[in-house]
């Protein structure tokens, strides 16, 4: 009883920056829609469309499963990946790659022309400086090394957010939702409503019964790994469980030489 009186009352202090809930509250358009419009200004985004609430991407059995928070397109079929990531877990860069190769995976049949894929964005919100420069946005895009001024035109757009940002490079309709991801408060129309949308979102009683649930696997998968007198192991359970890699769990547990991989690629010493 005490476990799930201590989860409940998480449940009730949980801000946008959880992942969860940040899902949650982006299943309205609007709201999405507006975000992605401060994140990309240069870019009219009309209306969106989600093809699936929190995708899953599975290829194979041996391949990392993949639940995104917010995936979405607009009107021109372009595709927006969003991510909030409170943990700095030392392998977002390569994870965006891999995020970026399961979407295109998904985007075209076998047969058809890689013309067909659409230009996408992954997005990453970040509530810390991935690369200490102190901006609070980090946009990627594949160009000529010799020459900075040739695109190599994939259409692949990587973005990482940092809510700590010190620079003044973004607008203060974006800044102020960083401000908000990193606890801030600001009287900023947007984030009023934003605000507002997650204390209604707290009132579902579905999605407090989910996340507790999946709090409650957590903590199992975790209890496992101590149970097995391994902290490195009971380490890599939460970060992936934290990265929505339930399905690796299982497999860790099993696979000796998958479980020393993945230490390296968590950097667990």
């Amino acid at each position: 009883m005490g476990n799930v009186e201590i989860k409940q009352k998480n449940w009730e202090e949980l801000g946008i920056s959880n992942d969860f809930l940040f899902g949650k509250v982006m299943q309205n358009p609007e709201l999405c829609r507006e975000l992605l419009q401060r994140i990309l200004p240069n870019l009219k985004i009309d209306r969106i469309e989600y093809s699936q609430l929190q995708k899953s991407i599975n290829v194979d059995m041996d391949a990392h499963s993949v639940r995104l928070d917010v995936y979405v397109k607009d009107e021109r079929e372009t595709v927006y990946d969003i991510e909030m990531q409170v943990s700095d877990t030392k392998e977002l860069p390569k994870r965006s790659r891999y995020y970026q190769g399961m979407i295109d995976i998904q985007l075209i049949d076998a047969g058809q022309h890689y013309k067909k894929l659409n230009r996408s964005y992954i997005i990453f919100i970040c509530p810390f400086d991935l690369y200490g420069k102190g901006r609070h946005i980090y946009t990627f895009e594949n160009i000529c090394k010799e020459d900075n001024s040739i695109f190599m035109g994939d259409e692949a757009v990587k973005i990482f957010l940092n809510a700590e940002g010190t620079m003044d490079d973004v607008s203060g309709e974006l800044r102020a939702f960083l401000d908000y991801v990193a606890g801030r408060k600001s009287e900023d129309s947007y984030v009023e409503k934003l605000e507002e949308a997650v204390e209604e979102a707290k009132k579902n009683r579905e999605w407090r019964h989910e996340y507790m649930t999946l709090l409650m696997r957590d903590q199992e998968n975790v209890e496992i790994g101590e149970k097995r007198g391994e902290e490195r192991l009971a380490k890599l359970i939460l970060l992936l469980n934290e990265d929505s890699r339930s399905s690796d769990v299982i497999r860790v547990l099993q696979d000796e030489e998958y479980r020393q991989k993945l230490y390296v690629e968590y950097h667990i010493i």
